[in-house]
């Protein structure tokens, strides 16, 4: 696809300086600096991940009713006055 685009004449030349050097072309380098730019904001806007903060413990203890909240919490906040 064709389109136009202004960009700061120092920096051109700079690209085209590179392009020579590399042996490619100005397009190349626009579309592989484009390529690396939209990696980093896709990785930015990476999905979240809750890290892993579990410490050692022994688990689901026996006796606790998985149903009965006041059963959990009773056995979580133990004598904490919650």
């Amino acid at each position: 696809m064709k389109t136009t685009i202004d960009i700061a004449d120092a920096l051109l030349n700079q690209a085209r300086d590179t392009a020579t050097r590399e042996g490619t072309t100005v397009r190349a380098l626009v579309e592989e600096g484009l390529r690396e730019v939209l990696a980093r904001h896709r990785k930015r806007r990476a999905r979240f991940e809750l890290r892993d903060a579990s410490f050692g413990g022994e688990g689901l203890q026996p006796g606790v009713d998985l149903s009965d909240w006041a059963s959990i919490s009773g056995e979580i906040y133990g004598g904490r006055g919650a």
